[in-house]
C-alpha cells in the first residue's frame, strides 16, 4: 500500500532507514517514469514548456516524499528583533526625496492573478469582476499606475503573473489597454499535475486540459512567481531595462497601491545592508487569526503559517497577544537577489500540501508554495508594520459590499476611507449564503447602503434591500426559512435586529 510506505517515510524523528530510503526512491523513480509518458503526448513547443514546469515539479515532489512532520519545532520559534519590524510611520517620517521619478523607473509592478472568480459564482478570471462604478481590479490596477506615470513622468510597467485557468481570458481583456501609459506585460505560472492520494502518481493520462483532463492540473500557488518569472525570460529582461524591484501583491487586494515611502527606503539603503525583501504586516483583529506571521528562526526572519504549525499550539498561533501582526502579501523583493537565488537553486521554500476531491470523488493531493516564504533566503529582509488600509481584499460578497459602499471615495483607480467616518476600521460585515454569488447578491440591493455610521452587518436568509437604505451601529437581519425580508426605501435601521418575515409595501 503506497500510503503506508508514503507514512513509512514520514516518521517523525531520526533519519531515513534504508528501507525507507529504498521505498522513497521507488516512488519517486515512478512518478519520473509516469511525468515522462505525459511529455510523450505534448507536441514540440508545449513539450519544452512542461518539461521546464516539470523539473519545478520534480523537486518539490522530491522535498515531499523527505518531509518528516511539521517544518517548525515550536521551541526553537522566538519573536523578531525590535528593529526587524519597523512601523510604517517610522519609514515615512524621513520624507520623500525630490528625484521620485528615479526611485519609480527602478519598479515592476506585479500583480498575481491566477486566480478564477469560482468563489464568487463568477466564470473566468477574478481580476475581471466589477467592483467599483463598473472598474474591475484590473482596470483600478492598470488607472493606479497610469496616474503614477503622467504624475511623476515615469515607466512603471505592469507584470501579470497568469496561470493556465486565466491566460487567455486575460490576454484578450488587454488590448483594451493598449493606449494607456502602462506597459503591460504576462508570464505564466507553472502547471503541475494533480497527485494520487493512494498511489502517489499523476492522475493524468496525458497533456491535454478538456474532457477527462480538464480538472487534472493545477498551478502550484504564489511561491512558483520565482522559477516562472525566471524561465519566462522576462526577468532578465527587465534588470537589463535598469529595473531593480518588484512590488508584488495579490490583484484582489484593492489597498496594495505603490508606496513611494517604502519605495525610497529600499532604494536609499546604504549599499553595505542593501535590504532584498520588504514584507508589509498589519496588525491582526479577529478576522485575521489564520494569517501567515514573522518569526525568528535560526537567526533568520521567517514567515510562519498555520498550516506548518503543529496542531497543539493552533490555539496559541491563533493568539493575537503572542503573534500580533500578520502578512498582507503586499512584498517589495530585488530582482538582482531571484536571479541570484534562482541560479543558485537557493530557493527554499515550505511545501503547502493542499488535499482536493476531485468531481469524480478522487481525492488528490496538491503541492504549493507561498511567495511569502522566501523571506528567509534574502539579505537583510525586513518586515514594515503598515496600516490597515493597505490591506483590503476582496475574497467575498461582504468584501465586496465594503468596497462598493460610501465608506470609500475613488480616484485615479486607488480606494481610500472616506473622511466622514469616524472610526479608521471598517464595519464587520457578514452576508448570508443567498449573497455568495455576485449576481444574485447584486439583485438584493436596489442600491448600496449608505455604511459610513456603520460598525456591524449581518444579513441572514432571503433579504432584500431597497433604493437609499442607511444601517448604523449593529444590524443584524434574519429571515427564517421560508420567511422573506424586504428593507423598504429610505429606511435607516440603527442597532436593530429585523427577524421573521417582513414586507413594508408602503413606506
Amino acid at each position: 500500500n503506497i500510503i503506508a510506505l508514503k507514512e513509512l517515510l514520514c516518521v517523525a524523528n531520526g533519519g531515513m532507514t534504508q528501507f525507507q530510503e529504498v521505498m522513497r526512491q521507488q516512488l519517486e523513480s515512478s512518478m519520473h517514469t509516469e511525468l515522462e509518458k505525459l511529455l510523450d503526448t505534448a507536441s514540440g513547443a508545449e513539450k519544452e514548456l512542461s518539461r521546464k514546469d516539470f523539473d519545478g515539479f520534480k523537486k518539490l515532489f522530491h522535498r515531499f516524499l523527505q518531509v518528516k512532520g511539521p517544518s517548525v519545532e515550536w521551541i526553537k520559534i522566538q519573536r523578531p528583533p525590535e528593529d526587524s519590524i519597523q512601523p510604517y510611520d517610522k519609514i515615512a517620517a524621513r520624507g520623500l526625496p525630490d528625484n521620485v521619478a528615479d526611485s519609480l523607473n527602478k519598479l515592476v509592478v506585479v500583480k498575481l492573478n491566477g486566480g478564477l472568480g469560482t468563489s464568487m459564482g463568477c466564470k473566468g478570471p477574478k481580476s475581471l469582476i466589477s467592483v467599483r462604478n463598473e472598474n474591475t481590479f484590473l482596470d483600478l490596477t492598470v488607472q493606479q499606475i497610469e496616474h503614477l506615470n503622467k504624475t511623476y513622468n515615469t515607466d512603471v510597467p505592469l507584470v501579470l503573473m497568469n496561470s493556465f485557468n486565466t491566460d487567455e481570458d486575460t490576454k484578450k481583456i488587454l488590448q483594451k489597454y493598449t493606449h494607456h501609459r502602462v506597459k503591460i506585460h504576462t508570464f505564466n505560472q507553472s502547471r503541475y499535475p494533480r497527485i494520487n492520494k493512494e498511489s502517489l502518481l499523476p492522475v493524468a493520462t496525458n497533456m491535454g486540459m478538456t474532457g477527462q483532463n480538464a480538472d487534472v492540473w493545477y498551478p502550484p500557488g504564489h511561491g512558483d512567481i520565482y522559477a516562472s518569472f525566471y524561465n519566462s525570460g522576462l526577468l532578465d529582461q527587465l534588470i537589463a531595462q535598469g529595473k531593480e524591484y518588484i512590488f508584488v501583491s495579490n490583484i484582489d487586494n484593492l489597498g496594495a497601491t505603490v508606496d513611494l515611502h517604502i519605495l525610497h527606503h529600499l532604494v536609499s539603503q546604504p549599499n553595505g545592508k542593501r535590504c532584498e525583501f520588504i514584507m508589509e504586516v498589519t496588525d491582526k483583529t479577529r478576522a485575521d487569526v489564520k494569517g501567515g506571521t514573522l518569526i525568528q528562526y535560526e537567526g533568520k526572519l521567517r514567515l510562519l503559517e498555520i498550516a506548518q504549525v503543529p496542531k497543539a499550539h493552533v490555539d496559541e498561533f491563533k493568539s493575537v497577544t503572542k503573534f500580533k501582526i500578520f502578512n498582507t502579501n503586499n512584498l517589495w523583493i530585488s530582482l538582482a537577489a531571484i536571479k541570484r537565488l534562482q541560479e543558485q537553486s537557493a530557493m527554499d521554500l515550505e511545501i503547502i500540501v493542499n488535499p482536493k476531491t476531485l468531481d469524480g470523488g478522487q481525492n488528490v493531493i496538491q503541492l504549493e508554495t507561498a511567495v511569502g516564504a522566501a523571506i528567509k533566503c534574502f539579505d537583510n529582509a525586513l518586515g514594515i508594520n503598515v496600516p490597515r488600509s493597505r490591506f483590503l481584499p476582496v475574497k467575498t460578497t461582504s468584501d465586496l459590499l465594503l468596497v462598493m459602499s460610501n465608506l470609500y471615495s475613488l480616484e485615479a483607480g486607488s480606494l481610500t476611507m472616506s473622511h466622514k467616518r469616524e472610526f479608521p476600521t471598517t464595519p464587520h460585515v457578514k452576508l448570508g449564503s443567498s449573497f455568495t454569488k455576485v449576481q444574485e447578491y447584486l439583485t438584493r440591493f436596489e442600491s448600496i447602503p449608505d455604511m459610513l455610521e456603520l460598525d456591524h452587518l449581518t444579513v441572514s436568509g432571503d433579504v432584500t434591500f431597497g433604493k437609499h437604505v442607511s444601517l448604523k451601529g449593529t444590524v443584524i437581519i434574519i429571515a427564517n426559512h421560508g420567511d422573506r425580508i424586504d428593507i423598504p426605501a429610505g429606511s435607516m435601521l440603527e442597532n436593530k435586529i429585523v427577524s421573521g418575515n417582513l414586507r413594508i409595501l408602503d413606506h
